[in-house]
């Protein structure tokens, strides 16, 4: 550690050494960055002016990285990015950004915003994200903003990612990609654009399959995104149409045990995921003057989730009666009914395994409303934004538990006979306002403040449709309302040194599958067997953050190099995760448990020179470091993952599990002859707990280095050959731990750790045609 901030304090020297002659000149900019400040992303402003480390990524960086989606990228290329495979499937990750989830599996505390073109992408029954439903081709840009900024909304406890998606203005051209190769993985990519000035059009349709690395792990993914748009004098409209039919089975993980005998092999299957979406966004744009701009954008979205997961059974013959099937045999045994109110009869074939399935139909509709003036302020430079949206979304959530057996790979077999306890129907609206302001004032021409507020109001009605047990009903009404503030200051102190400073706050309201799952006394199974609708309260994060930026580009004389460091603080209050209550792994009630903290140091540089040898045009280069400390600021007690009957008592200052203490990323790239692009990554992971593991009781998942490759030939300026290479040195390593019992279906196992094993070396080759 102390290495490292020796390294970064050098960086900081280095550059002010390099800057200090330039101080009394006028400033040059150049080519001055424009971000902008809210979802819509119409309105910007300089990025020097924004009082935060702002990541972003282009088209042309996805298309030359070969990434198989936008999560690959971010969890490569991208500071304080790590990445959880608890589904192993490639298009179903936990993406972790400075210790904050977004991520597609119900029951995780869902810390970062989504947006795309200005619409809110977190589902709305568990804010939930599911990276698997926009096509990689489709994105022009995307923008993570870190810390708790309050003009993105719920879920912004530790950042927000925006995606803006092509146009026929923004990418005009024709280009047809393919490629396949490992675990019979196929692509094909057919993306076309135009414009005539006026009127414009895209469309992107891909196709992706493979069987997978792991046994019984086939998926399907069929995409489709396109825009037509019209330009004038002084204004725009986009009319956004897209829609996907995934089918994408995950296994998850899998005892260590038996990992360690056979990467590939599943514990239990199926575990399958379909998403079916159809999105249509209506967005637009009017210049009422030179200084006045106003926006904004309606839109209808429509997801259709449904999984299958073929489990480990937890009922038994009961000890008292044998003919009769029961939970939990001999420590308060309870006779298993069926959906028609029959006890059930213990038999080969409803023992051994279950089919936990749920159907979750999800419509939102909505739209957002901003003004911008970029007028100045008493002779001042100043841009200010205001503006209000509006969402309402309905769920319809069915859940069932089938009983049913193991086959002989542990697959599972269907008796049609359903288990009346674990049947859900619960029906839930859900209606949020938001009102916000940004404004950033230049004091100075080198100083510069910025403000923001954001006022969100959220009513959620739930209904229970089935109510089994009329003392556990799902009925609820719940109101939650908060007003967030930011500030922060940023100061140019030489051309190429910029200092930054910001103080944040965000919150997240409970999602309508944590309220349903919150009573301690009736404790759900996750992930779909809902019993109770106590309150929680909202978590409200606070931020602070500072920072050094700049670049080294004139004492290098030739080049583009730049450089960040700084440090950020994030407090979560009634911070929600799952308490882990009952006889099972899977058994608990979320909870406000206190404090949670975050807090850590990043340091980045990119680097891109032109000609540094005679054959080589081009070469990039990019390094980010990130030390995260993730900890429990309150004590409260959990059950021990390896002993039911026991208590582990989590204390202050114990680590969250999941997330890595330390993150290191490095890229390079090469252009040789303007038609060879070499690349070259690597990330490391650092240790970090198993999920359950909230007190630290036992060892760590072990952290890990990981490489990857690229290759490109530009045959014409139309055609390209193309190819990488996954995992170069084939490590074994593992992204993702969790308790489990596996003695049962696998007698002997007794360890109680299982893992997700990251994929084997792979490589694929491919094409791409352009016009």
């Amino acid at each position: 550690m102390k290495k490292v901030l020796c390294g970064m304090l050098g960086l900081v020297s280095l550059s002010a050494i390099g800057a200090v002659q330039e101080k009394d000149k006028p400033l040059d900019l150049g080519i001055i960055d424009i971000v902008g400040v809210t979802p819509l992303q119409n309105s910007g402003v300089a990025a020097l002016k924004i009082p935060a480390n702002i990541q972003t990524v282009s088209a042309k960086q996805l298309e030359d990285s070969q990434s198989l989606s936008l999560a690959e990228y971010i969890n490569r290329y991208l500071g304080s990015v790590s990445i959880n495979e608890a589904q192993n499937n490639p298009l179903q990750p936990d993406i972790y950004y400075r210790g904050f989830v977004a991520s597609p599996l119900l029951g995780l505390p869902q810390g970062l915003s989504t947006y795309v073109n200005g619409v809110r992408f977190n589902e709305p029954f568990g804010d939930t994200v599911n990276w698997d439903l926009i096509p990689e081709g489709a994105i022009d840009t995307m923008a993570l903003f870190p810390g708790s900024n309050p003009v993105y909304g719920l879920n912004t406890l530790g950042g927000a990612i925006s995606i803006k998606t092509k146009t026929g203005f923004s990418a005009p051209g024709h280009e047809f990609e393919a490629y396949g190769g490992s675990w019979d993985r196929q692509s094909q990519e057919l993306s076309s654009g135009w414009n005539n000035g006026t009127w414009g059009y895209f469309v992107d349709l891909h196709h992706f399959a493979e069987q997978g690395w792991r046994d019984f792990s086939p998926t399907k993914a069929d995409q489709a995104f396109g825009t037509l748009s019209w330009r004038g004098d002084k204004g725009s409209l986009d009319l956004t149409l897209g829609g996907n039919d995934n089918k994408m089975k995950g296994n998850g993980a899998a005892p260590i045990q038996l990992q360690e005998q056979n990467r590939a092999a599943v514990f239990t299957h199926p575990d399958q995921t379909i998403t079916r979406m159809f999105f249509s966004e209506l967005a637009g744009s009017y210049d009422v003057t030179d200084a006045i701009e106003v926006s904004g954008n309606g839109y209808f979205r429509q997801n259709r989730i449904g999984t299958f997961n073929g489990d480990n059974s937890d009922y038994e013959a009961c000890l008292a009666d044998p003919t009769l099937l029961c939970e939990n045999p001999g420590i308060n045994e309870q006779i298993v009914e069926d959906t028609n109110g029959h006890d059930v009869e213990a038999d080969d074939a409803v023992e051994g395994a279950t089919n936990n399935s749920s159907q979750t139909n999800m419509r939102s509709r909505g739209g957002t409303l901003q003004t911008a003036f970029a007028q100045d302020l008493f002779k001042h430079e100043n841009n200010l934004t205001v503006g209000t949206s509006y969402d309402y979304a309905e769920t319809h959530f069915n859940s069932d538990t089938e009983l049913g057996s193991l086959t002989d790979t542990r697959g599972t077999t269907q008796s049609g006979i359903f288990v009346d306890e674990s049947k859900v129907r619960l029906h839930t609206d859900t209606s949020t306002v938001g009102v916000f302001l940004t404004d950033s004032f230049s004091i100075t021409k080198d100083l510069t403040a910025t403000v923001a507020g954001r006022y969100n109001y959220i009513h959620v009605n739930m209904n229970d449709m089935y109510k089994n047990d009329p003392s556990k009903t799902l009925d609820g009404s719940h109101t939650f309302e908060r007003l967030n503030p930011s500030g922060g200051l940023t100061y140019q102190i030489l051309d190429n040194l910029n200092v930054y400073g910001s103080y944040s706050e965000s919150a997240r309201a409970p999602s309508p599958m944590e309220l349903s799952c919150a009573n301690p006394d009736a404790p759900c199974k996750l992930p779909n067997s809902f019993v109770s609708d106590p309150p929680l309260e909202q978590v409200v994060a606070k931020t602070w953050e500072g920072g050094f930026r700049g670049d080294l580009n004139k004492l290098l004389g030739k080049g583009d190099l730049k450089w960040n460091l700084g440090y950020f603080h994030t407090m979560n209050n009634d911070d929600i995760i799952f308490t882990r209550s009952g006889g099972l792994t899977n058994q608990g009630y979320f909870s406000n448990v206190g404090k949670t903290q975050r807090y850590g140091i990043e340091a980045g540089t990119m680097a891109s020179y032109p000609q540094v040898f005679s054959q080589i045009d081009d070469w990039h280069f990019s390094t980010n470091y990130t030390y995260l400390n993730a900890r429990f600021m309150d004590g409260f007690d959990t059950q021990d993952p390896l002993n039911h009957d026991q208590i582990a008592g989590v204390t202050k200052g114990d680590r969250i599990p999941g997330i890595p203490e330390h993150i290191y990323k490095a890229a390079i790239n090469v252009d040789l002859w303007k038609k060879v692009l070499l690349g070259f990554d690597g990330i490391y992971s650092g240790d970090k707990y198993f999920r359950g593991d909230e007190a630290n009781n036992t060892a760590q998942l072990s952290g890990y280095w990981v490489f990857n490759s690229t290759a490109e030939y530009k045959v014409t300026k139309n055609f390209a050959v193309f190819g990488k290479l996954n995992n170069v040195f084939d490590t074994h390593y593992n992204s993702f731990g969790v308790y489990g019992n596996a003695s049962e279906v696998l007698p002997g196992y007794n360890d109680g750790r299982f893992v997700s094993s990251g994929a084997p070396r792979a490589g694929w080759i491919g094409v791409r045609l352009m016009m």
